[in-house]
Order: C-alpha cells, then structure tokens, then sequence
C-alpha cells in the first residue's frame, strides 16, 4: 500500500478561506476556472461579529458569514479542501505544485489568502471578544461614550490612543510595565491630549454578568473600569508560501502586489490581510474579486489571440463555451432566472 499523497489538478488554487480568499475563489469559479480553495481553518475572519459590511447584520458572527461563503462556493462548482499548505514550488512546466497534508495541489494560478495573526499580550487579558480588540476600524464605534484602554508601548499604541479620544473622552493607554518606545514628539502629544498612561502592569481582570469585561486591577492595587479596549502589539504575517515562490516582501512583512493583486511572480496572486492596506472584511472582498478578474484574463481561452488562428485556424462552434463541462453543468442547474 503507497503512502503518496493523491494530486489534485486545478486552474487556480487559492490558499486560505477568510473574505478575500473566498472572493477570489468565488470570481474564478463563476467565470469558469476550475477552482479550490484550501483552507486550514481559524483565523482573523472568524471574528466574534462582522462590522463595517453592508448587508450584514452586527449579530452575524464570522464563522457563520465564511460559513455561508463555503456554501455559496461548492453550488458554483469550487472545490474545498480542509488541508495545511506545508510547502511550495514552481515545476518543470511552469506550474505550481503546493504540498498539504492530504494531497498535493498543481495548478497554473496560486491566490496567496494567508493574511496575518495579531500578536497578543502575555497573558491575554482580558478575553479577546469579551474586551480585547484588535481592529480599530472595526469595533471603535462600540465604544462611544464608554471607558477605554489602548494597550502597548509603541508609536502605534499612543497614536491609537489618541484616535479612541474622536469616540470617548475616557481613554488609557496601559504599557503594562514595558518601557514606551514612541519618540519624544509622540511623548509630546500625549502629554497634550487628556490620556492617563498607565506603567504598572495588569493583575487580574473583573467580569460582568454578561461575561464583558468591567475593570482591570493593576499589581499597584489600582482598579479601573473599563468597557473595552484594543492590543497594539503589531502583526505576524504568514508570508512563508510566498517567500517559497520568490515574490516580493516589503519591509512589514506583507507582501508587494500590484493593482490586481499580482506578485513579482507570474501565476501567483496575493489579496487581503497578507497585502499592504487597511484590514477590513470589505476591502478584502475587492481584493479577492479584482484578483478573480485579473486571473480570468489571462486564463479564459476566448476571443483567442490572432497568433493562435494563425496556427489552428478559426474558431470552431464545438469548441465554445469555453467553460469545463462540469461547471457548465453546474451554472445551468444554478440559473436563478428559471422558476
């Protein structure tokens, strides 16, 4: 009995199913690629509730609105693999082939999704979700009029604190005993706004009964109420895949794309999080549909370059539609317009 893992054949693959890499597998599929969309699993899309979306509610929670994106996938025709990318190359032919733990991948196009993990404070206090916040952008309407804490020690850290006074005129920034790493003209405008930086670090952490947090103790013997807050500890990008393939990686960690989101390397896309730009669901729908587009372009097979009727001539009605015949199949059973 062979222990070879099975290799599966696609047009594009995409690597990763938070909102752009779900887009971008979603265009690929809908303008007739055949499409898989690996995906681990986690990360910053399973958010506790979506914000900032047009058309969804505040109540839906991230695993619910993926969730309902991974179905919306399989009735187009994409295939969805639970697996691990552990590694990458480019083959003989000038295609790709990703390595997982279940199969192995070949395919003309790779959609890098990966995005990013935020890095927490030690220990993460309080419970993320609960009154740890990591996406200003998202969630500083929450706390209008409410008690916030800004934790860190970096630029960053003090100018989001800042931020927070547009939506509250109740904001610490807690450095948690680590020594501040903003410049003196950072220290300057602190001292101008009415924010209390707090060094003593946090001990313990008080609930209310509907389990959001209520106020921190210090090792001081200080309490403080709060609402919630946000970590401003920067991020880790998972870039390893496209370190692998040779693309460009800018100085942050995210990687170089253009408009479209193309690489430095022909075939290989990157979109969303893993990309320069704001973090947010809905530019990570754009990032993912743009990239669908770009990729349709250089895989669909018609009008066909003048070149290639040169060579095989005009043509021939039974070669179109263009379309494999299994998502032929699949959008004639899907059309919305029959009753």
């Amino acid at each position: 009995m062979s222990d070879e893992l099975p290799t599966e054949e696609y047009e594009v693959v995409v690597v990763g199913g938070g909102p752009a890499g779900q887009t971008a597998a979603l265009y690929s599929t809908r303008l007739g690629h055949r499409t898989a969309l690996v995906d681990r699993g986690g990360g910053r899309g399973a958010m506790q509730e979506v914000h900032n979306l047009i058309g969804v509610r505040e109540e839906t929670s991230g695993n619910e609105f993926l969730g309902v994106g991974k179905e919306q996938l399989e009735e187009y025709g994409c295939a969805l693999h639970r697996d691990v990318i552990a590694s990458c190359s480019r083959t003989d032919d000038e295609r790709f082939e990703l390595c997982g733990n279940d199969a192995t991948y070949r395919t003309e196009h790779v959609v890098l999704a990966t995005g990013f993990n935020d890095v927490r404070p030690e220990p993460p206090l309080p419970r993320t979700g609960r009154g740890l916040h990591y996406c200003l952008h998202c969630d500083a309407h929450m706390f209008v009029d409410e008690s916030v804490y800004v934790m860190g020690y970096s630029e960053s850290a003090a100018h989001v604190a800042a931020i927070m006074l547009n939506f509250t005129d109740e904001v610490d920034l807690l450095t948690r005993g680590d020594d501040p790493a903003w410049s003196d003209e950072t220290a300057t405008m602190l001292d101008d706004h009415p924010i209390d930086v707090i060094h003593a670090d946090v001990t313990g952490v008080q609930n209310g009964e509907d389990g959001w947090l209520k106020a921190m103790e210090f090792e001081d013997g200080t309490v403080r109420e709060y609402r919630g807050g946000f970590a401003m500890y920067g991020a880790e990008y998972n870039n390893g895949l496209a370190r692998e393939l040779g693309c460009e990686i800018n100085d942050d960690g995210t990687v170089a794309v253009d408009d479209h989101g193309g690489t430095a390397v022909d075939g290989v896309y990157a979109v969303g999080d893993l990309t320069p730009g704001h973090n947010q669901v809905p530019i990570a729908l754009a990032d993912g549909a743009k990239a669908g587009i770009s990729i349709h372009f250089e895989l669909r097979d018609f009008p066909r370059d003048p070149e290639a009727i040169d060579e095989a001539g005009p043509v021939r009605s039974e070669e179109v539609p263009g379309i494999p015949d299994e998502l032929l199949e699949q959008a004639v059973d899907f059309h919305t317009y029959d009753d």
